[in-house]
């Protein structure tokens, strides 16, 4: 065609993007009004006719035919998109939610890896090298054809919507459609950033190694393969540290990590450049990796990209999983629009810092910036995200926490979870063993802090005074908690009323009774084990005033049977908890 290299990869990247915008609403109606397995494979049939394009395009050097079969694989991949990610809730228990999109996420990028360098090997083949790279391609699709008869059948889950073949008017509502769930519009948010955070990365990597390092292909490769391989490996280690369970609080720690690396890459870059001999022949991965700075950088972009996995792996489980079966498709379509926007928009963006003279590595750390910027913005809009946060760093730094009668707790409904009161943070312990998000009525003598105040309100706590302090306020508070669990809440209470001073049980109040009797909802008694003698609990003096003792002790959480409404009074839940008490609670997972 007569364009220069760098003209042809912006045309290709544009070809191939250009379908999320048009066809993404289409494919998203699709996936939920018919049979997802089904679907499957007749996209994965149509991918050995795109490959046979595009192997005809190699071998008669047809270049106008490879940009033929790009933008049929942007097709592909759009229509294949909310397919992907909608039917794994529908064959997966939710325990197994977050290993399957870890694996999904682990698997893209390899594949990405691995395609690009063989990819670029097979096709440097002297006189076969395009016949080779034919036959692999074809072979793929094949073998993908193949593998997708292994998928159990998906039944549909909303088929009576009418397919619009127009792609404006769908698209438009969709996208007002993702704006419904406001919690999971966030979500789309951040994993869109993500793309846009990924995607700028991705574009640096050769004028990084070119400009900066000065080194020849194989940098390139390092470096597009420490990327991925680190996302694979964050989101597969993202199930492990999450227990197999959704976790938000992985998704700021990843935040966090993205940031703190991607700055680092430029205080490593910096003096890597007085180290090289810049001028002489380029430099290989073996000349870089000689190097301190050169083996810094390589880990900070393993570790920014392993943290990359912890932040996207539970944003893709959560939108499944909180959006309604029968629209699941079309939200994932959704995503991808905003996905697509804002890779387009990382590109504008780098062509304008590119504009005003910014090196690569300079870019590096505007991006840490703006990552955590935008990552403080999303928290602010949703606070369970900070929440989680905060009780993960307890119950995995101060504390291993087991748990005991998961499956106890409803997966939807309102209930009242009463529990023993040992710590100053029990509730964020609490917080991180319960599976669903919990609103805890606690003293309101804590929000006399700001920052607790903070915190406290960011996490919906329900302030209470006893009546003898404000009766007004007591009410106020259980005029809340009734409110919350009629929106199908759980409320959780220590009915002690207060920290125990010598570790034994307090006596429960009868304020649990006043609740059950305006909202008769069941109650889950839970017992923790293991807490007294911890730094935040009061044995030796004053919680908090005193050295830690102990780091990473051992805890346990045992939860027991949901208590009829009917059957709730303070004295038989006191009876309960102290019988958990007494078991021993010796750690175990169910």
């Amino acid at each position: 065609m007569g364009l220069p290299a760098s003209q042809i990869v912006v045309l290709a990247g544009g070809i191939f993007i250009l379908p999320f915008f048009l066809f993404s609403a289409t494919s998203g109606q699709l996936a939920d009004k018919y049979e997802k397995s089904k679907l499957i494979r007749i996209i994965k049939f149509t991918e050995i006719v795109i490959m046979a394009i595009a192997s005809l395009g190699f071998l008669t050097s047809h270049f106008e035919l490879l940009l033929v079969s790009l933008f049929l694989m942007g097709v592909h991949s759009t229509a294949f998109g909310p397919l992907k990610y909608s039917i794994l809730p529908q064959h997966l228990n939710e325990n197994e939610v977050v290993g399957g999109n870890a694996l999904i996420e682990a698997g893209t990028f390899l594949a990405i890896l691995f395609g690009t360098i063989a990819g670029g090997i097979i096709i440097s083949i002297p006189e076969n090298g395009a016949l080779y790279l034919s036959i692999g391609i074809i072979v793929t699709a094949i073998a993908g054809l193949g593998t997708s008869y292994l998928i159990p059948v998906a039944e549909p889950s909303s088929q009576d919507i009418p397919i619009n073949w127009n792609p404006i008017k769908p698209t438009i509502q969709i996208l007002k459609m993702a704006k419904e769930n406001e919690n999971v519009f966030y979500s789309i948010m951040a994993i869109s950033w993500f793309w846009f955070f990924g995607a700028a990365f991705l574009s640096l990597f050769p004028i990084y190694a070119k400009s900066v390092l000065s080194a020849d292909q194989s940098v390139i490769t390092l470096l597009l393969a420490t990327f991925s391989v680190g996302v694979a490996f964050g989101s597969l280690l993202c199930e492990a540290m999450s227990r197999k369970r959704l976790e938000l609080g992985l998704v700021p720690f990843g935040s966090i990590g993205m940031s703190i690396f991607a700055m680092d890459l430029y205080f490593a870059g910096v003096p890597l450049l007085d180290k090289l001999d810049v001028g002489q022949s380029l430099h290989t991965y073996l000349t870089i990796v000689q190097t301190f700075e050169g083996r810094r950088i390589i880990f900070d972009l393993f570790s920014l990209a392993t943290f990359s996995g912890f932040f996207i792996v539970p944003l893709y489980t959560y939108i499944q999983i909180k959006t309604p079966e029968a629209l699941r498709s079309r939200i994932v379509a959704a995503n991808n629009i905003y996905n697509a926007i804002f890779m387009v928009v990382s590109s504008l963006v780098l062509m304008i810092v590119m504009h005003f003279g910014l090196a690569p590595h300079e870019v590096f750390f505007v991006l840490g910036c703006m990552n955590a910027i935008v990552a403080t913005y999303i928290y602010f809009f949703m606070p369970e995200f900070l929440l989680r946060f905060y009780a993960w760093c307890i119950a995995h730094v101060m504390y291993r926490m087991t748990i005991t009668g998961h499956h106890k707790i409803p997966a939807e409904g309102p209930a009242i979870l009463v529990c023993n009161h040992v710590t100053f943070v029990d509730w964020l312990i609490l917080a991180a063993g319960i599976r669903r998000p919990a609103r805890f009525v606690m003293d309101h003598s804590f929000y006399k802090g700001w920052l607790l105040r903070t915190i406290l309100n960011q996490a919906k706590v329900i302030p209470i005074a006893s009546a003898k302090e404000s009766q007004e306020n007591q009410d106020r508070a259980f005029d809340k908690i009734k409110e919350e669990l009629a929106k199908g809440e759980f409320v959780c209470i220590f009915p002690e009323g207060k920290i125990t001073y010598d570790g034994e049980l307090n006596v429960f109040k009868t304020g649990i009774e006043r609740m059950i009797k305006s909202s008769p909802v069941p109650v889950i008694p839970m017992a923790m084990h293991n807490l007294w003698g911890s730094y935040f609990s009061r044995k030796g003096g004053g919680a908090i005033k005193k050295l830690p003792r102990r780091f990473w002790s051992a805890i346990s959480l045992e939860i027991g049977d949901p208590i009829p409404a009917v059957d709730v009074t303070a004295v038989k839940l006191q009876v309960i908890v102290q019988g958990m008490l007494d078991s021993g609670g010796k750690p175990k997972v169910l």
